[in-house]
């Protein structure tokens, strides 16, 4: 519905929540698929905010450390509506993949490998592929509107492919150039990137970008000391109860403990915190095995939701072999340490973002703040390029190069690019057919 001035009606709280829920379900892709769908659902297809303060939102997320896309629904859903629209957005982009990885993580470890479920995955890898490439594409086409910003996102993609530069130094680098070059060369990083406008086309939003900042979204001192300081008393009290409940030495103190530092202490996204977790949940604490580990990642990759959810399988893994609920329980074990690591591994998102929304929401429009932010977004579309590439050469040759070509993948991953590029297929059906191809070729062997 739009209104007479041809802006849409803004959206109730329970209508944006059922949207939100959906998401959590078809959220495949990984974050540039998970960006890229909101991009295309929200931008593009609904108009709830427009593509500029869409933009501004995602740089300051990708300058956190923790789940971008996550994060992005929850600063999406608390602009629209206030704090609780911000949880409630977060946290049904999480849950569903959450109940989707237990069930998978007690086929995993009940019944081991499982041909249905491997035959889905078979299908649904190539699709993310393809899906990864077209939010590179969808995003570059929009966010790239000068030849500087592409250099940047062409050196960015160099950096990380030929020269292994970690993600963190791309983003400081990257936001670095838009410091100097947004005083140098303003028409450079001025939003549009002085060609077409930051509207691109799509009509006027509910949040559009002259769209006054919402009172519950404004700057004060005493809102930012009182969100910092009511996270991390849900913290304390969360882990005291932990401890008391099974000593520091506990399992759970422990789990809440270690990815706590991992929500905090790694920046980049999901692929820079696997090495941090694997290095800790596996050689340090032996929670789990190399194999487990790897097969944990396979099911984040394959499952809705963040990457990052691979943490749910440690946290499974980790309470079904211990007794933290005694050796007939260890079910209940597994479901309570995967929502502890969870909860965690998300708590400092939710604060980063209702705490310093207001902050980010302050420096809109201002070049000064602005423009290392659109640096930041140009090298990302970069790095996303190469992600595309580091799925395509797991998939096309999952016994490395030297293994045999898989071509099955190559069918399923053109057809899919064809399918998003050329005619436009949704993110559910292209899933869905992809899924059901992989398990008929798997039943058929």
């Amino acid at each position: 519905m739009t209104t007479t001035a041809g802006r849409p009606e803004a959206p109730s709280l329970g209508r944006a929540l059922r949207w939100w829920l959906k998401l959590g379900f078809v959220s495949f892709g990984g974050p540039a698929g998970q960006i890229a769908l909101m991009h295309h659902e929200l931008v593009e297809r609904r108009r709830w905010i427009s593509e500029q303060r869409f933009l501004h939102a995602l740089n300051y997320c990708m300058l956190l450390p923790g789940p971008e896309a996550q994060q992005l629904a929850t600063y999406i859903g608390w602009l629209m509506h206030r704090t609780w629209g911000g949880i409630l957005a977060g946290a049904l982009f999480v849950l569903p993949s959450l109940g989707v990885l237990l069930a998978l993580s007690w086929i995993y470890v009940r019944f081991g490998d499982v041909p249905i479920v491997a035959g889905l995955f078979y299908g649904i890898k190539p699709a993310v592929t393809a899906l990864v490439l077209h939010a590179a594409w969808r995003i570059g086409t929009r966010a790239l509107r000068h030849r500087g910003l592409w250099l940047i996102a062409a050196a960015a993609f160099v950096a990380i492919f030929a020269v292994g530069v970690p993600f963190p130094a791309i983003v400081i680098a990257a936001g670095a150039i838009g410091w100097v070059g947004g005083r140098v060369a303003p028409q450079v990083f001025s939003p549009g990137g002085g060609h077409a406008s930051g509207a691109g086309g799509y009509g006027p939003a509910v949040i559009d970008s002259d769209t006054p900042t919402p009172p519950h979204a404004r700057y004060s001192r005493l809102r930012l000391a009182w969100v910092l300081g009511l996270g991390l008393a849900i913290w304390a009290v969360a882990m005291a109860g932990l401890v008391a409940f099974g000593g520091v030495e506990g399992l759970l103190a422990q789990l809440g403990w270690f990815f706590t530092k991992a929500a905090l202490l790694t920046f980049g996204g999901a692929y820079a915190v696997l090495p941090y977790v694997f290095q800790g949940a596996v050689e340090q604490h032996h929670w789990l095995s190399a194999s487990q580990m790897i097969d944990g990642l396979a099911l984040g990759e394959t499952t809705p939701g963040p990457l990052i959810m691979v943490v749910a399988f440690v946290g499974f893994v980790a309470g079904w072999a211990a007794p933290v609920f005694g050796a007939n329980a260890p079910l209940v074990g597994g479901i309570v340490a995967a929502c502890v690591v969870t909860f965690f591994t998300f708590l400092p998102s939710f604060v980063f973002i209702l705490a310093g929304g207001p902050l980010i929401e302050a420096t809109h429009g201002k070049l000064g703040y602005t423009a290392p932010l659109t640096a930041i977004t140009a090298a990302v579309v970069g790095v996303i390029v190469n992600l595309a590439l580091f799925f395509a050469y797991h998939v096309l040759w999952p016994q490395g190069f030297a293994g045999r070509f898989d071509l099955f993948s190559a069918l399923v991953a053109v057809a899919a690019t064809v399918a998003l590029f050329r005619f436009k297929l949704g993110v559910i059906p292209l899933i869905g057919i992809c899924a059901i191809a992989g398990l008929l070729v798997t039943l058929a062997h």
